[in-house]
């Protein structure tokens, strides 16, 4: 995670190296316990000649609303505003002009120039010794060595090694090292769609990711960060199964009120610029299931939760029991009437069925039969309810005859085997209705009523669905094509908003996003192991 940017010019050649510093991994300490110093740190390295270079800085603070008062302490500058202050050190003079700081310099053939960005609660007047511009190259020693120490503990040695690790790496900057919350994306507002008003704040933790991000940190080797990710959900999730919420905030904050901010054009004139999601209030019913799932999975892997904390899941397990046959928002969190959707009653079932294994596998107390009864009745229902006769597929929801990309998630889950040809003829209709420009869309907008003005692009995570599915078709071949095809998505970096234009091939939505990463790694793992006796299914 250190960017290096190249620029050529006619008089020679610079490059720009940008990092967050973290604190050495030294011996005795997991690699894993990332400790950032709070500074942004940029070298300014001349590979060639001379390139005549200048530096402006002008922070804001509150989303662009506040204009910091800037002084000068010593040789460094403040800005202060509100609850906010950044302090910047350089090895080059700075000079302050109109609210703007600035210098100019020549970089040189093997001359390196320093500017570190060190940030604090205004009302700590100071965090110790100010970061000098001479810390830079022992900062930049500690960073590099803690990524390539965690990057050492992945297990994976296949072919697509590059791939998967960006991908990893990614996840590990995504996540908040005090909770272990893994945020969405660390972005707000970028748009679904330019000049639309599909703009939506992913600054936080979804449940949604919640069993695809702990298997996909499992299988990679990075136990402790699996552990972690656990534990968040467990102390985020805690209280009565009816305040379950989709999504929470890093350390498990629960009011996320959505605002819009005014003041703000937004990316490319795509307004309302948002602040917080209202969509955590919605009632899903898929959220239970993400959950259990993800606790099927950690007690899988030896991390379960102990019995005081199994309360919890079997409280949670009789309220979806109760509550299972109640129309909800769903997992795209429509902004329209809650419907009978396909992908909700199936995530109840996988929410019963994990627990059912919970008390068959790890001899765990609960009413065994009547959990069976209702997870079979579920079923049922959705078998005769969710089905398009006509095509012989399922459908999006019981009164709507529409695909949705969450369906390929079923054979995932262990609701169906994807040899069903059920299963199967719901695989071809996607292929033929959702599919565009080598991608899946989550569903038609123009013919799906979500609350929402039509127009989106294609969901890179729906597409890595695709292919897992194909997978499990028995048709790797075809998978790979897929796969190869969605990672030249990415862009130079290899990094993956959370949707793709399909007519132009556009990154689309926040970014980068944490369920395109982790979709991506469970597709590579998913081709890795197409010759195996191993399953991808999550209920295994």
């Amino acid at each position: 995670m250190i960017l290096e940017t190249t620029f050529e010019t006619a008089g020679g050649s610079v490059q720009l190296v940008d990092f967050l510093a973290l604190e050495d991994p030294t011996e005795g300490r997991a690699p894993r316990a990332v400790r950032p110093n709070e500074v942004v740190a940029r070298m300014v390295r001349g590979l060639n000649g001379r390139v005549r270079m200048s530096m402006h800085f002008e922070p804001r603070f509150a989303y662009g609303d506040v204009t910091p008062w800037i002084r000068r302490v010593g040789s460094a500058v403040e800005a202060i505003g509100g609850p906010d202050a950044l302090s910047l050190t350089s090895s080059v003079p700075l000079s302050i002009k109109d609210g703007c700081v600035c210098c100019s310099f020549t970089a040189e053939e093997s001359g390196t120039i320093w500017f570190l960005a060190t940030y604090r609660p205004s009302y700590i007047g100071s965090l110790g010794p100010m970061r000098e511009p001479l810390e830079g190259e022992t900062l930049l020693r500690q960073t590099e060595r803690f990524w390539r120490e965690w990057c050492g503990l992945c297990t994976y040695r296949g072919e697509r090694r590059n791939d998967l690790m960006r991908s990893l790496l990614t996840l590990k900057a995504l996540t908040y090292s005090p909770t272990g919350g893994v945020v969405a994306a660390p972005t707000t507002s970028l748009p679904d769609s330019l000049g639309g008003i599909r703009n939506w704040d992913c600054r936080y933790c979804w449940l949604r990711d919640a069993t695809f991000v702990l298997d996909t940190f499992l299988e990679q080797g990075y136990r402790e960060e699996a552990r972690e990710w656990r534990d968040w959900l467990t102390r985020a999730v805690a209280g009565h199964p009816r305040d379950l919420q989709t999504m929470y905030g890093l350390m498990g904050e629960r009011s996320l009120t959505e605002l819009e901010a005014p003041w703000l054009d937004g990316y490319r004139s795509s307004r309302p610029v948002r602040i917080g999601n209202a969509a955590h209030s919605q009632f899903q019913l898929g959220a239970y299931g993400d959950v259990m799932d993800c606790f099927h999975s950690a007690r899988g892997a030896g991390i379960g939760t102990s019995r005081d904390k199994w309360e919890l899941d079997r409280r949670m397990v009789d309220f979806v029991c109760e509550n299972w046959r109640k129309p909800d928002e769903g997992i795209w969190e429509m902004r329209s009437n809650p419907r009978n959707l396909v992908h909700s009653k199936v995530m109840a079932w996988v929410a019963i069925d994990r627990g059912v294994k919970a008390i068959k596998s790890f001899g765990l107390p609960g009413p065994l039969e009547k959990w069976r009864s209702t997870r079979d009745q579920i079923k049922w229902q959705v078998l005769t309810m969710g089905v398009n006769k006509s095509r012989g597929c399922f459908k999006r929801a019981y009164d709507d005859d529409e695909l949705d990309g969450s369906l390929l998630m079923l054979p995932q889950v262990g609701f169906i085997s994807a040899h069903d040809p059920l299963m199967s003829s719901t695989v071809e209709a996607i292929q033929s209705d959702l599919m565009e420009g080598g991608m899946v869309l989550r569903y038609r907008t123009e013919h799906v009523d979500d609350g929402l003005p039509p127009g989106e692009g294609a969901f890179l995570m729906c597409s890595f669905w695709l292919v897992n599915c194909l997978v499990l078709m028995d048709r790797p071949s075809e998978a790979g094509e897929l796969l190869d095809d969605l990672l030249k998505r990415r862009n130079d970096l290899g990094l993956m908003a959370e949707q793709c234009s399909v007519s132009d091939g556009r990154l689309l939505g926040n970014f980068p996003q944490a369920s395109s990463h982790v979709a991506l790694v469970n597709s590579i793992m998913a081709l890795e192991r197409a010759g195996e006796s191993r399953t991808i299914r999550r209920d295994a």
